[in-house]
Formats: C-alpha cells, structure tokens, sequence
C-alpha cells in the first residue's frame, strides 16, 4: 500500500520540480529507484532515514553519488512533509560529508530586512561606507545580480531617470540591459546623490565606492558582508553559511513564487528570466530555483489544486 502511494507521489513530484524549470531526469530515476526498492521490503511503512540511508547504500556508486541520493530524498520528505505532517525529517547529517554543493541559503523577509540593517549600521562614523554596503546589498536581493557585476557598475551603467542598469563583463562575456524596480531606482538615487555630496571630485569612476572614492574591492565587500552577517545573527550554517551569491538564488527562488501566486505561465516566462539574470542555458536559470517548502507548497497547490493527495 505505502509503496503504490509513494509511487504516486515521486510522480507528482517530479511534474512539480519540472513545472518549476528543473529537467529532473537524474534525481527522477533516483526517485523511482527508491519506490522499486521500497515495493522490494513489504514491511516499509514510512520514508525514515534508515531506509533512505539503506537504499543508498545498496547501490556500488562512489560517496559522492550516495551523499547527492541521500539529498534528493531528503528534499522530496520535505515535500512530503506538506501533505502529511507525520512524515519524519531525514537527517541531512546521516551520510559523511562529500564534495557535493549544499543547496543555497534563502533568506526569508525578516532575514533580509535585519541583513539590510546591520549594514546600515556596521559603520557609525563612516556613513559613506555604510550606505554602500546598504545599497549594494539591496540591489542583489532586488535585481539577482552577481555581486562582481554590482562592483564593477560606473557611474555611466546607471540610468538614474529610466532605472536601468548596462551590465558589462559579465560571466559569459555577453552584455545586458537590466531593469530594476521603481523602488531600487529612488534607492540608487538617494545613493548617488550622498556619495557626490560626500566625494564631489571622486577619482574612480565606479557607482559603489569606498570612503576614499575607489572602487569596491572584493576583499573590502566580502569583509564587510561578513561582519553585517554576523551582526544579523544569520551564523547559522544549515544549508551552508549565507554567501552574497545566495541572495541571486533567492531572488530567482521569489520570482518564480510570484509567478505561481499570479498564475503566470511559469515555463513560458523561464526565458525572460534567463534573460535578466543572464544565462546562456536555462539549465543555468534553474539551479537557482530553490525548492523551499514556501515555493513547492505554492507550486503543489496551483498544479494538484484541492486533490487529497496525502502520501
């Protein structure tokens, strides 16, 4: 009986993390490898981590292998766990630790919110700095820009009247135009506007710049974002600890959630995506699409809608 529900519902899930952008061939056929291997023990009543961790290690592939299997599993009681509150959490520390990439860490609003003022206020006697490192962060949570694209913006790259954004050098030496929000757009004026008062005769032509009007180095930025890190209390390394990078993954992660809530067709909208984010493959877009329990839970009830489908 378990095993023709948890047939069921490895199918549903897979057209789940597919309607969300993801190709899923791999982690599918682990999928439906576990539900063969569950029908295999008639006593299995539940997803637990002994019999995730026993079904991973029935199989002769490297620890690198397992411990990606392991993660699959993982995040698919996470989606069972939406159905069925009394499906158990896997431990995710039950197999060593491997070379694989843990998922990003997405911060939810709260988190954001007490990132952003830790910035602001990481620099008492320097509000230059401060509201650089303020502005800068908000615009990768706005935007999902990488953080060296945000570094390297001139002056020139930043319409101020039209609220758009020339990305040069980018990752794949290819540039793009990205719109930013009006929002974003007064944000970056009142930014403008501080530093020209603070450095009217600015050396560096950048748009984010240090007190001394330089521009932002990587070393100076990583600092930085460290110490507002910590001073936000997000030490936290479950998935792994934050990185600025995770704040491109969230804003992916948020947009296809909108999408969802305004019941947009999300795979016809995956290029624009690609677009502003500025992927070659869309391959590349979903790797960025988190499956928090927020998005699969709004996913799950735009595609299966009402249905009873407890697992």
């Amino acid at each position: 009986m378990f095993g023709r529900r948890l047939a069921a519902k490895v199918e549903d899930y897979v057209a789940l993390r597919r309607s969300l952008g993801y190709v899923f061939n791999v982690q599918a056929a682990t999928l439906r490898s576990f539900v063969a291997y569950v029908r295999k023990r008639r006593e299995v009543g539940s997803l637990t981590t002994a019999v995730a961790v026993s079904f991973v290690m029935s199989n002769d592939v490297t620890p690198a292998v397992r411990a990606r299997r392991y993660a699959v599993l993982v995040r698919f009681a996470e989606y069972l766990a939406l159905f069925d509150a009394r499906t158990p959490t896997l431990d995710p520390k039950a197999l060593p630790s491997s070379r694989s990439t843990p998922p990003a860490r997405i911060l939810d609003d709260a988190e954001l919110a007490r990132l952003l003022a830790a910035a602001r206020s990481l620099y008492s006697r320097d509000v230059l700095r401060a509201e650089t490192l303020f502005t800068m962060l908000g615009l990768l949570a706005s935007t999902g820009l990488r953080s060296g694209e945000a570094r390297r913006l001139d002056r020139s790259d930043v319409d101020l009247a039209t609220g758009l954004l020339q990305i040069r050098r980018t990752k794949f030496r290819k540039d793009r135009l990205v719109p930013v929000h009006p929002t974003t757009r007064d944000r970056l004026r009142a930014y403008a506007l501080m530093r020209d008062r603070a450095l009217p005769r600015a050396p560096s032509a950048a748009f984010f710049v240090t007190a001394r009007g330089q521009r932002l180095s990587w070393s100076t930025f990583g600092r930085a974002f460290r110490q507002a890190r910590s001073d936000a209390g997000l030490l936290d390394a479950q998935p792994r600890m934050l990185r600025p990078h995770d704040l491109r993954h969230r804003f992916a992660t948020k947009r296809i959630a909108q999408w969802h809530r305004a019941n947009v067709d999300v795979q016809a909208r995956l290029p624009v995506l690609a677009a502003y984010l500025g992927h070659v493959r869309y391959s590349d877009t979903a790797y960025y699409i988190t499956g928090t329990a927020e998005l699969l839970g709004i996913a799950a009830a735009r595609v299966f809608g009402d249905r009873d489908a407890a697992p």
